[in-house]
């Protein structure tokens, strides 16, 4: 959790010039409050010069204090409209090397032990010397005596300072102990915050997926949003196909202000408000999903300068209650899967968002205010963060049946029984001339029915995009409405591409786990180490 603090206080300079255009803005407002109080106390101050006076300054105050709500309002409405214009401006990397600390220790200042004591000094306790009557009459006597009294003052006096300069030292000498302890201990604490971000960053550049996973939550956790914005998401990170999911909480729409302007009624002495078009809010709300999308998926691969994710599956869901029902409900609004190489190509500064998303053939909700959901493109759920358990020492005790060791005959068997499961009439063709189909099934629904085929591939290595080239023209040739290539292994980016806005639907190794504990009860495994 230290790397995770420090990721975060390093990267606070970022956010903090982010929010510095934000400040100009709530300056301006302020400002309006300001010379909304300022012209109220005018006018308590004018009332006891003459009441019509007081009348015009008091009307004067109400009027500024609508400017001040509608300049509010307006802010809120720029924040909004300028949700994905803010990011652009951002560099959302986090660089390591910036977060490595340097310490620079203050020189030792041991303040007033520093100072030696100054010796006792003979001259202050010396008599002086008997002059004139007084050495006659018995002075040298005195002086004796006087001199002797000063010498033993004087040698007490050396004698206290040498024991309060050897005081002085031993604090002295503990104090430099003590600032030489701070400094080792803040050389060790730096060298091991060091470490662990040099460790973090081998993690990280080698793709291990827990560390690939906190990399991109901490991006998304440094994104600056309006307060009332949920900011919470689930990330996944799938290193055989390159592939980051991303489940992401969407505002519900309360987040588009109701009113439209405020008005002061000075007959009532009334501030009355303009509703907002019911028609206008649900544009507004439209757009602010649309933005909110593109924002995330430019965050995440702005962010990754390693080139460890070539694909990003984004959900926007909504945390919400159905107002029908009462009961809690989380509809999924926006979902898109696109390739790196397709979604740099955007010049996001000039994109209609809605267009956009149309463009890159993401499905979204056609009423979002009405929360009429959408089919993700890969539920989250279906996100097995693991092919194989690389830490479990145990696993050569796993049970589980590895998918790897069937057959071609058995892996397709397999995938029969589970698309029948999960409600398809299917038959499993034979293995040669089955003109690249292994599996026919039958969906009867009406509509969204019709003829499937089905491809199985029990690989270890990414599947290649000639495949998913192969599986779209068997569903021409076969006539079908829809083609399902399922593999153990994942896939490329170009194979996304080609699939997308294509009736193909590819299930990679991840995908196949859950589909089969959901749908078919079968607790399987995929360990390429077996086979070694």
């Amino acid at each position: 959790m230290g790397i995770l603090k420090e990721l975060q206080r390093a990267h606070a300079r970022q956010v903090r010039a982010q929010r510095q255009a934000q400040a100009t803005a709530y300056r301006h407002h302020q400002q309006l409050q300001r010379e909304a109080e300022r012209a109220m106390k005018a006018a308590q101050r004018a009332a006891a010069v003459n009441e019509r006076e007081r009348k015009r300054l008091y009307a004067e105050a109400r009027i500024a204090e609508v400017a001040a709500m509608n300049a509010d309002l307006q802010l809120r409405l720029d924040a909004l409209d300028s949700l994905l214009a803010a990011t652009l401006e951002v560099d959302d990397h986090i660089d390591f090397s910036q977060l490595k600390k340097n310490v620079a220790h203050q020189p030792f200042d041991p303040g007033r032990l520093g100072t030696p004591l100054p010796p006792p000094d003979w001259r202050r306790y010396e008599p002086a010397l008997p002059t004139g009557l007084a050495k006659m009459f018995g002075g040298q006597t005195r002086y004796q005596q006087q001199l002797a009294a000063a010498r033993h003052a004087f040698a007490q006096a050396q004698a206290e300072h040498a024991t309060a300069e050897a005081e002085r030292q031993r604090k002295l000498a503990t104090m430099h102990q003590a600032y030489q302890r701070r400094c080792a201990k803040a050389d060790a604490d730096a060298a091991a915050h060091n470490a662990e971000i040099d460790r973090f960053a081998v993690a990280f550049a080698a793709g291990e997926p827990t560390v690939v996973v906190e990399y991109f939550s901490l991006v998304l956790g440094n994104s600056v949003y309006p307060d009332d914005f949920p900011q919470q998401y689930r990330l996944a990170y799938v290193p055989e196909s390159r592939q980051l999911v991303v489940e992401y909480h969407l505002p519900t729409l309360d987040v588009v202000p109701p009113v439209r302007e405020y008005r002061y009624v000075k007959v009532r002495d009334e501030i009355t408000s303009a509703a907002r078009p019911a028609k206008e809010i649900k544009e507004r709300y439209a757009n602010l999903v649309a933005q909110a999308t593109l924002r995330t998926v430019h965050e995440l691969f702005e962010a990754d300068r390693s080139g460890l994710v070539d694909t990003i599956v984004f959900n926007g869901i909504v945390d919400t209650t159905d107002p029908r029902t009462g009961a809690s409900v989380q509809p999924c609004l926006v979902t898109l899967r696109t390739t790196r190489e397709v979604f740099v190509g955007l010049n996001l500064n000039m994109v209609d968002p809605s267009a956009c998303l149309q463009h890159l053939n993401a499905s979204v909700s056609k009423r979002p205010a009405e929360l009429a959901p959408v089919r993700p493109v890969l539920e989250f759920d279906m996100v097995d963060k693991r092919f194989v358990d690389h830490v479990d020492v145990l696993a050569d005790l796993d049970q589980r049946p590895n998918l790897l060791k069937l057959s071609p005959t058995e892996f397709e068997s397999l995938i029969q029984n589970l698309f029948a499961k999960m409600g398809l009439d299917t038959k499993q063709t034979r293995p040669s001339r089955d003109g690249g189909v292994d599996c026919v099934a039958f969906d009867p629904r009406p509509i969204f029915g019709g003829k499937v085929v089905i491809q199985a591939k029990r690989y270890r290595n990414t599947v290649d995009v000639s495949s998913v080239r192969d599986l779209f023209g068997t569903v021409q040739n076969e006539g079908a409405s829809k083609g399902i290539l399922v593999t153990t292994s994942g896939y490329g980016p170009a194979s996304y591409e080609f699939a997308s806005g294509k009736p193909l639907e590819l299930i990679d190794g991840s995908n196949l786990l859950f589909l089969l504990a959901e749908h078919a009860e079968v607790k399987a495994r995929i360990d390429p180490s077996e086979l070694d």
